[in-house]
């Protein structure tokens, strides 16, 4: 299983700490033998118990297990059972760290990725609407992102200049805390 090294020694940190290093990185889906390639642009930070927002508050469950799995394991969750979202693990395994991928601009497989959404506009400017065009659905839920062989992956990429950190957006608890990472040029866009 090769593994991207790197990432995997980014994600072993402090979610808060890691997320704003994986903007720029790219998500990349080989799903039904077509790929899509996503640069990450939006992201926020999960820190399991010690965060009441985190899916991980209240300790593993059967849903939410592969947050406590090594750093990069792939989590994904359907948000008001209409949405997938997908996450990865960081930290160190068992403490249920997490990372949500919240968006990014798709800059491989675009056709594929507007016939998966029904239309270009807003292609992957959400965690839902990212997993529609990258094809990420609930059976994908713990695959190593760090494992170039897996049908999603995280591939190095380039680094945006500027990071904005703001709240989190779209909870109701710990909604303060900045972390929610967005690569400047997204929010200019």
């Amino acid at each position: 299983m090769p593994q991207a090294t790197g990432l995997a020694d980014m994600l072993s940190g402090p979610p808060e700490k890691a997320a704003p290093h994986l903007l720029g990185a790219h998500l990349v889906s080989v799903v039904d033998g077509v790929e899509v390639r996503v640069a990450i642009s939006e992201v926020e930070a999960y820190k399991g118990s010690e965060d009441p927002a985190s899916h991980a508050y209240r300790g593993e469950t059967s849903r939410n297990s592969s947050m406590f799995r090594h750093p990069g394991t792939l989590y994904v969750y359907r948000s008001y059972g209409i949405h997938n979202c997908a996450n990865t693990a960081a930290g160190p395994e068992g403490v249920g760290w997490g990372i949500l991928i919240r968006g990014g601009e798709v800059i491989g497989g675009e056709g594929i990725a507007i016939r998966r959404r029904g239309g270009r506009a807003g292609l992957a400017n959400g965690p839902g609407k990212l997993c529609q065009a990258l094809g990420i659905t609930i059976e994908l839920n713990g695959t190593d992102l760090l494992d170039s062989s897996s049908v999603i992956r995280l591939e190095e990429g380039k680094a945006p200049e500027t990071v904005m950190a703001t709240p989190r957006i779209g909870i109701s608890r710990a909604r303060d805390l900045p972390w929610r990472f967005v690569s400047a040029s997204q929010l200019s866009a």
